[in-house]
């Protein structure tokens, strides 16, 4: 029987892992055309739907082939006072929420914000890593998140792009069928200075 030794073992982060097995995350792997496309939805997946198995409201806006923002009213989890809890790298971004975490480890920039009875929280990330601390700015919104990420262009490849359309059942599992869901998503493409919807 082969023994594993200690230096054999190697020890690498949750942005590696990421970028090494991107099928693990987002069902298909680097190289593949619909990486991006398939990231998208996946983030949109976790914001549409809350930890107690609700459907949320949410947007979608792509601004460019590999930077699209996802906006939810998921309610962050907070401490004492009243600012949230912080997440993977002691980020904004939720523990509880590993689609965007895994998204931004694939990004060269993200940027997070998160709304909490009237005060925001805004952080930009390199790749899942802070860049720095967290800023407070007032906002009238009472919960949500706010994630714009820009795919890393060198990991994606010059060929592959974020398809616009995602449809309902892309979107939705079987047990999503004992709960309402919103008849539309909005998905503004700013490409093409448009606006459509999923399920429309």
């Amino acid at each position: 029987m082969e023994r594993y030794t200690a230096e054999q073992i190697q020890v690498i982060t949750f942005g590696e892992h990421v970028r090494a097995r991107p099928a693990m995350y987002f069902r298909v792997g680097k190289g593949s055309p619909e990486l991006p496309t398939e990231v998208l939805q996946q983030v949109v997946w976790d914001a549409l739907h809350h930890g107690d198995g609700a459907h949320g409201q949410i947007s979608v806006e792509i601004e460019s082939d590999l930077s699209f923002t996802v906006e939810d009213d998921q309610r962050r989890t907070a401490d004492e006072q009243g600012r949230p809890l912080p997440g993977f790298f002691d980020s904004l971004l939720d523990k509880g929420r590993w689609a965007p975490a895994a998204a931004a480890a694939l990004s060269v920039r993200t940027v997070v914000e998160v709304w909490l009875d009237g005060r925001g929280y805004r952080q930009e990330l390199a790749g899942a890593t802070p860049v720095g601390a967290w800023e407070e700015f007032g906002t009238f919104r009472l919960s949500g998140t706010r994630t714009t990420f820009h795919l890393d262009p060198s990991y994606c490849g010059p060929d592959e792009a974020i398809a616009w359309s995602l449809l309902p059942d892309e979107l939705h599992g079987y047990e999503c069928d004992a709960l309402p869901s919103p008849v539309t998503i909005p998905i503004r493409d700013l490409r093409a200075e448009t606006e459509n919807s999923a399920g429309e």
